[in-house]
């Protein structure tokens, strides 16, 4: 199977439109039909229907098969292109709330070991973050989300299931300092169904948490934490976030979550190749899962 082909199915299917697929990949509508009609040719069956466009069984199961192939072929490329690379690089992939002092001061004591080492920092949503580090194109990966204590972070696929815990800590529902939940001992999320949230994607999406249901207020489609709290702080929504960030932040009230119980967890990824003990990524990452 050409990848390029698989590359267009996934962009037909993803987006359930030829035309959106199209605009996707700067092609032609009828490219995108010429493509998968390859593609069903050499597999020998339909994959896609057209009105409405959905996937067929078959194409469903093409489908999960090929998000991982994919992502192995820029695996590869980024494996061999590190084999030609100058030595003395490092890049780091990073979600908004994954940055904390530890991990600053884990990067400033590798970077104190060579002066002459060359430092990247990507800070993105995490979707981006896993994929980035999945294929490659990030050395590690520092993701972060809510989740039961107990439970592992929910990652997009293809995530890597080895992620290693980095920090952890309660997480609160953040209000402005005057709000009436601001002198509550605890709250649980099912009783502020009604309240106004604000929801930020890149920073603090609200489908990752484990309620349904909560109205966004507020549309926040940056990825810059300081204007977050600072909404929540002049009173446009409330949002759930990690203790530390919270307490003793002006203008900002943190009130405990009692049900469901959740708390902030960091975790690591690391790319396939990025194993050497002696590289720096690999001296990164057993600083912050000490």
């Amino acid at each position: 199977m050409d990848p390029h082909l698989l590359r267009t199915f996934v962009e037909v299917a993803e987006t359930g439109s030829f035309s959106a697929a199209a605009d996707r990949l700067s092609y032609t509508q009828s490219a995108v039909s010429q493509q998968i009609a390859a593609l069903e040719a050499d597999l020998g069956t339909p994959l896609l229907t057209r009105r409405p466009v959905a996937l067929t069984p078959a194409g469903e199961r093409l489908r999960r098969h090929s998000k991982i192939i994919l992502v192995r072929l820029e695996a590869a490329r980024a494996d061999v292109t590190r084999t030609i690379a100058p030595p003395g690089r490092l890049t780091v992939g990073l979600t908004p709330l994954a940055w904390s002092a530890p991990v600053a001061a884990a990067l400033t004591r590798i970077r104190a070991e060579s002066a002459r080492l060359r430092t990247r920092l990507l800070v993105a949503e995490l979707d981006r973050i896993v994929a980035a580090t999945t294929t490659g194109a990030t050395d590690l990966g520092l993701v972060d989300g809510f989740t039961a204590p107990s439970d592992p972070l929910r990652l997009p696929e293809p995530g890597d299931r080895q992620a290693a815990r980095v920090t952890e800590c309660p997480a609160v529902v953040a209000v402005p300092a005057g709000h009436p939940l601001a002198r509550r001992g605890s709250v649980e999320l099912a009783d502020l169904a009604d309240a106004y949230w604000i929801d930020a994607p890149g920073v603090a999406p609200l489908h990752r948490l484990p309620l349904d249901g909560l109205r966004a207020g507020l549309h926040y489609d940056g990825a810059e934490v300081t204007v977050l709290t600072g909404l929540v702080a002049a009173g446009h929504g409330l949002a759930v976030l990690p203790e530390w960030l919270v307490t003793g932040a002006a203008g900002l009230a943190a009130v405990p979550l009692g049900v469901p119980r959740l708390v902030h967890r960091v975790e690591l990824l690391r790319a396939p190749a990025a194993d050497d003990p002696d590289e720096p990524a690999s001296r990164l990452a057993a600083l912050l899962t000490a």
